[in-house]
């Protein structure tokens, strides 16, 4: 199979899709739709583009369109570049994006159309949204003299017990204990700008545990 590399500078797109089975729009989601518009249609080509979230009709005028979404947080190139290797992926459109995976040697799941943006948006929780809980753990604790390091392995080790045994089981603490004390006493602790997403995440830990959150705290 022929996969088109990236073009040199200053060439036309237009013949981007020529001599290749996959052409694959590694470009932000929101210019998806331009780019492809700009490529000469072939019937031999497949277009495909790597966004969780955005749908197939965007590489319209192609009748051959695909999308991969890597589950691999990309932020660094050559890092996220081998971690593609053996990563999950979620394929949509033309079965020829299998063979792409299948090189890979990719766990897959295939999503439909309409699942997009709800898929996507797990693929966010499951790692913009932990990344930003890092980040707050580091402004709560910095203050105090604790690097952030100190807490890698606990929260390495609570990923750990969420995939052996669920979310519901792996889940320590105050809030599935019911110690609503000391949840209350962390309320007062830190920061006022922090109060309402340590609240907020708080009531998400009540829900998972089947515990009803108390009115006082918020």
């Amino acid at each position: 199979m022929h996969v088109e590399r990236s073009l040199r500078h200053g060439e036309s797109l237009t013949r981007a899709a020529t001599g290749v089975d996959v052409l694959i729009l590694a470009v932000p989601d929101a210019a998806i739709a331009e780019v492809a518009v700009k490529i000469a249609v072939r019937t031999d080509t497949v277009i495909a583009h790597l966004s969780g979230a955005t749908a197939l009709d965007a590489l319209h005028p192609h009748p051959r369109r695909a999308s991969l979404h890597p589950l691999v947080p990309l932020s660094e190139p050559v890092a996220g570049a081998t971690a593609l290797t053996g990563a999950w992926m979620a394929l949509a459109g033309d079965p020829v994006i299998e063979r792409v995976a299948d090189a890979l040697k990719a766990r897959v799941v295939r999503v439909e159309e309409s699942d997009r943006a709800a898929y996507h948006a797990a693929a966010v929780i499951a790692s913009n949204h932990l990344i930003a809980l890092l980040g707050q753990v580091e402004r709560v604790a910095e203050p105090l003299g604790v690097p952030l390091e100190a807490y890698f392995d606990l929260a390495a080790a609570a990923l750990e017990n969420t995939r052996r045994i669920g979310p519901a089981r792996a889940l320590p603490g105050p809030v599935s204990r019911g110690d609503w004390l000391t949840v209350a006493a962390h309320i007062q602790a830190i920061a006022p700008d922090e109060r309402a997403a340590y609240v907020e995440m708080a009531k998400q830990a009540a829900r998972l545990a089947g515990r009803e959150w108390p009115r006082e705290l918020g």
